[in-house]
């Protein structure tokens, strides 16, 4: 099994090769524009690297939201064009889940994946230590943030952790701030995706996953229609 994922929803590009044993290969950067133009390139890169080629997958994950309007739409265009040109199954995991899954939340610990919203507005989900959801993705603001939170020990991980952070301690909650990386990476996501693979076989994933869209996109097509149904 030769799974190609890979991430372009929020603050970073990231792809990763990998299989049943572990990552081929992999890469990483920080990145907020130029997703579009510096997608491919990346992926032929990781598959160079692998010694492969989009003939030798047998499966594609990408992040599906919450994230930027246009990071979303070039993730998923070109997950769909890939599985589509290759008859390939593709499976969507949201950025959320991707910044739980290496979070390390211990088997006491609720963890709370949040990205920065704007507007002190926090993207967040709750999930036990296995990654069982908790909550529903939320978009909510910093001030009403904590009563969506279940009780005990949390662990909070995302770009919107320091901004919670403060707030859990003026109530006096326990909480931790996870090491992993604050943006989604793609060896979580293919992670995932793996373990979905392996529960439910790839024809459970013929049809493309939607994108999860918490926040009406700003941007407005000509004569002030919503993009999100183009």
């Amino acid at each position: 099994m030769i799974l190609l994922a890979f991430d372009t929803a929020q603050g970073a590009l990231s792809a990763a090769v990998m299989d049943g044993e572990g990552v081929l290969a992999a890469a990483f950067e920080p990145r907020t524009r130029g997703h579009a133009e510096a997608l491919m390139p990346l992926l032929e890169t990781v598959l160079a690297e692998a010694a492969l080629g989009f003939a030798g997958l047998d499966a594609l994950a990408v992040t599906i939201g919450p994230g930027t309007f246009t990071g979303l739409r070039v993730g998923l265009a070109a997950a769909r064009g890939l599985a589509l040109a290759r008859t390939l199954p593709l499976i969507g995991v949201t950025t959320l889940e991707a910044i739980a899954e290496p979070a390390g939340a211990g088997a006491d610990e609720t963890c709370v994946a949040l990205f920065d919203a704007r507007r002190d507005e926090v993207y967040m989900q709750a999930f036990s230590s296995s990654l069982a959801p908790l909550t529903p993705p939320l978009l909510v603001a910093l001030d009403e943030a904590l009563s969506h939170l279940p009780d005990g020990r949390l662990v909070l991980a995302g770009t919107g952790a320091p901004l919670l952070a403060p707030r859990l301690e003026a109530a006096g909650r326990s909480f931790r701030l996870s090491p992993a990386k604050p943006q989604p990476d793609a060896q979580a996501v293919g992670r995932i995706a793996l373990a979905r693979i392996a529960a439910q076989g790839l024809d459970a994933f013929r049809v493309p996953p939607e994108p999860l869209y918490i926040r009406a996109p700003d941007a407005k097509l000509p004569g002030g229609l919503d993009p999100e149904p183009a």
